[in-house]
């Protein structure tokens, strides 16, 4: 036999012959699991049939669509096509062969089904992309679906998902699966991982009454089992009101109701569920990957009918914590201040030595700054972390003394020279930041033991922990003046129809508005040299750092990067070192510099030079007909907030100095621990503690498993501003987001930067998913840091969880000129991505437009 081959001799290497369908059908039965006997009509029928019908190059010239094409152009094309394939003659030794093959299945009912060869792959299922037949009988009626099946390869359907897949039509091919057909009395799927949230240790069933087709289909409600797949025990159950059934007519299938008395009747009990959830683990033990399975079960006995990998499974995620008890009750718990730019749980090695270093610090600039040693004491405050999250915490006394000691603090922070916040941030705190990060960045890591690369990341987190708190002292100056300010100028000053106070705050450098003009000088100087422009336009981001050596231009290309890294490459997305920074991973700078390439975007300079003019020209209206007592306090409180502001960016951009270097020591660590069998990647160093690092090599790749699966449980939690819960309510107009329930179609959050924008929203987790972002979209993410600043050029809007009217989110926004809303607490959960959202800037509001045409992609 040449054109059929039985289930018996058919493998998972057989895919090209079989198809997904039929090589997975073969594999299952040579392996002893329950499957219905069968065989397949392999490719080389398909093969033989449109060639030697003269229907293949009519068929290519036909499917060769756009994906772009609109539905009718492949609706027409699956019109012909289903008419070449009426038409074509089946040869007669195949209709001998596929004849003799149902027969010996004892013509009786049987199930055909198509089995392409561009499906049921890891990659992506085309689950649905073809057509089944269900209880076909006699030779002719095989004969007819066999054909039937061939021609479906080409619906409409299929053809616009493979479009979307980018496989050409000529590169597919089609088997067909005939199998015994089994008079189900109840039928479902299984699936031996969680589909809905990634865990691998649980199994996951849905049954209904009679066939599977209209469990497949979605057509009717399932019984839904959750069971422990290593134990089989029943963890949860849904019994469904399952209203339909599909059962068989003397040829084909139809509809019915279900008998009342089985509605709502468990369609599987606990024992029989177990039995299936053998089934299933061993079907995923023989495949070696989780599988998506349909069942079917006759008198008690259970069969498989088709089994593929589950493809796009998530990654496990833990519970979503709703408990957010504090471990000391006396003690307040505030997320602010550093907080901002920790907006994701902490990953353990980083929690693990933050909250020493961030006592240390404060308890050394707070002491000293006031001249005293009693402010704050031993234990009064750290960085804690609930449920994952930082934290500061400060005990009741240590809150107590602050309060007392704030007016010193205050003159402090806005005294101007020697001792003032600003001079010992420029004069001390960076020059010995710098020096510590000089002094551990000149050290190879390889030749360092494991616990001098160790104290290297602890020495570097303190200098930079040290360096923030200092920063802490600036950003009060930048609030104050800025307040002080605004306040004066719309109570004294503004009529109706002048600017809004920020204007006369705008058109200034800062270190990430050198960021972009240094980023844009690069695109200017690639486009100079037009084979490396082609090259760099063609070249995916995450690929643009290796480039050709032959090609014209590279060499200066290569330097510029590298000399635009050193100076912008520590950038930190999120304080917590288990994200990279630039330096390390810099597809998203290459994803912008694309952008820039294509012609898109803003120039920086004239949008900069254009913002300046127009404060210039404000600024002197006002002036000119102010009396003489307020145009003195106007200039003076111009001047005040003008010098302040891009100060405080300055400041900011170099928190993560040291982060390259800690990151390096702390992957050579990852590295050894590798070697050592005690991880599985060199990454998984950030999941470990430093006592576990230290300690015996114990394996522990388990271990970094739940505690990620754990990380992402807690990711999805939106975490309270205060703790405890109801603490001091007056301080919740302080916090850097809402703590409003945000329910409803309108999201209220800070107006950050005036403007009212509708478009689609780009919900961003983090640099990984930067490359998503399209020029014209709502950026919306938990924060934005000044590493986000390269995407305010193509965004419309931003709109953020975290932040204030003073964060990095807001100042940039407005030297942008693009609205900004800031502090929602709940964008990132509430807004899907693709959706159509109305964001005004002035009064403070998202609103929650359409829905996106696609199911959302997930945030992180």
């Amino acid at each position: 036999m040449r054109y059929t081959i039985p289930f018996e001799a058919l493998g998972r290497d057989d895919l090209a012959l079989a198809g997904g369908k039929g090589a997975n059908l073969g594999e299952l039965r040579r392996a002893g699991l329950p499957v219905p006997p069968g065989f397949v009509v392999a490719t080389p029928a398909y093969d033989d049939v449109v060639r030697g019908g003269r229907i293949e190059q009519r068929i290519v010239e036909l499917a060769t669509l756009p994906e772009s094409a609109e539905p009718a152009a492949f609706d027409g094309a699956a019109a012909a096509i289903r008419i070449l394939f009426d038409d074509v003659v089946i040869p007669e030794p195949l209709v001998e062969e596929i004849t003799a093959g149902y027969l010996k299945l004892g013509d009786e009912a049987v199930a055909v089904r198509s089995s392409a060869t561009a499906e049921d792959l890891a990659g992506a299922s085309f689950a649905g992309q073809q057509d089944t037949y269900l209880n076909v009988r006699g030779a002719g009626g095989v004969l007819a679906a066999v054909r039937a099946c061939w021609a479906s390869l080409w619906t409409a359907r299929a053809m616009a998902y493979r479009a979307r897949q980018h496989i050409a039509p000529d590169q597919v091919s089609l088997a067909v699966v005939v199998q015994a057909m089994v008079e189900a009395d109840s039928a479902g799927v299984m699936f031996t991982a969680n589909p809905a949230n990634g865990r691998r240790g649980e199994l996951v069933i849905g049954a209904a009454w009679g066939l599977g087709e209209s469990v497949v289909s979605g057509s009717v409600n399932t019984d839904d089992l959750v069971l422990d797949r290593a134990t089989g025990r029943l963890v949860s159950r849904t019994v469904a009101d399952k209203t339909v059934m599909t059962v068989y007519t003397g040829e084909g299938t139809r509809e019915r109701p279900v008998p009342e008395e089985l509605r709502r009747e468990p369609v599987l009990d606990d024992g029989s569920a177990a039995e299936l959830a053998r089934y299933g683990a061993l079907a995923e033990a023989h495949f070696g990957a989780p599988q998506d399975i349909e069942w079917v079960r006759a008198d008690g006995e259970f069969f498989l009918v088709q089994s593929r990998p589950i493809t796009s499974l998530p990654d496990p995620v833990g519970e979503t914590p709703t408990d957010w008890s504090v471990p000391e009750g006396k003690a307040f718990y505030v997320r602010a201040s550093i907080v901002e730019q920790l907006p994701d749980p902490l990953s353990p090695l980083f929690a693990d030595l933050v909250d020493a270093s961030v006592s240390r610090s404060l308890n050394r600039l707070v002491n000293e700054s006031l001249g005293s040693r009693q402010v704050l004491r031993a234990g009064d405050v750290g960085l804690p972390t609930v449920n994952g999250y930082a934290y500061y915490r400060y005990t009741r006394g240590a809150f107590a003394r602050l309060l007392l000691a704030s007016p010193g603090a205050m003159r402090m922070v806005v005294r101007k020279g020697k001792g003032g916040a600003r001079q010992r941030w420029r004069d001390e705190a960076h020059p010995r930041y710098v020096e510590a990060v000089r002094g551990w960045a000149g050290r190879a890591p390889a030749e360092l033991t494991d616990a001098e690369l160790l104290a290297g990341a602890r020495a570097l987190l303190d200098a930079g922990t040290e360096y923030y708190t200092s920063v802490q002292t600036i950003i009060p100056i930048a609030a104050t003046s800025e307040v002080a300010f605004s306040s004066f100028y719309n109570r004294a000053v503004r009529r109706s129809g002048d600017p809004a106070a920020q204007t006369f705050l705008l058109g200034f450098d800062s270190a990430p508005i050198r960021a972009e003009k240094s980023l844009y000088d690069l695109a200017g100087w690639t486009r100079e040299h037009p084979e490396l422009t082609r090259w760099a336009l063609d070249t995916p981001g995450d690929l643009l750092g290796a480039g050709p050596a032959d090609v014209e231009g590279w060499d200066g290309f290569r330097t510029r990067v590298r000399a635009h890294l050193d100076r912008f490459g520590h950038a930190v997305y999120n304080l917590d070192f288990v994200n990279a920074v630039l330096a390390d991973a810099p597809a998203p700078l290459f994803d912008t510099l694309r952008f820039y390439l294509h012609g898109d975007g803003v120039d920086p300079y004239r949008r900069q030079r254009a913002a300046a003019e127009r404060r210039e020209r404000e600024t002197a209206a006002v002036l000119a007909r102010l009396d003489p007592p307020r145009r003195t306090v106007f200039r003076r409180l111009l001047r005040w907030a003008q010098d302040a502001a891009p100060v405080r960016e300055d400041a900011l951009a170099d928190v993560g100095l040291g982060w390259p270097t800690i990151r390096r020591l702390l992957l050579e660590l990852g590295t050894r621990l590798r070697a050592a069998g005690v991880v599985a990647e060199a990454g998984d160093v950030f999941w470990l503690t430093a006592e576990e690092i230290g300690g015996p090599p114990v394996p522990r790749a388990e271990v970094v498993e739940q505690r990620r699966t754990r990380w992402r449980g807690q990711r999805r939690a939106t975490p309270p501003q205060l703790l405890p819960e109801g603490t001091w309510r007056m301080m919740h107009r302080f916090m850097p987001a809402s703590t409003e329930d945000q329910s409803g179609d309108v999201l209220r959050g800070v107006a950050a930067s005036a403007g009212v924008v509708t478009a689609p929203a780009r919900v961003l987790a983090g640099p990984a998913d930067f490359a998503r972002m399209r020029p014209g979209e709502v950026l919306v993410a938990a924060i934005t840091t000044p590493a986000w600043t390269s995407l305010f050029a193509m965004a419309a809007a931003v709109v953020t969880d975290v932040g204030g009217p003073l964060s990095h989110s807001s100042i940039v926004a407005r030297e942008y000129g693009i609205p900004a809303v800031l502090g929602t607490a709940a964008a990132t959960r509430r807004i899907r991505d693709g959706q159509l959202v109305r964001v005004d800037g002035e009064a403070g509001t998202v609103t929650l437009l359409d829905d996106p045409d696609d199911d959302p992609e997930p945030a992180g």
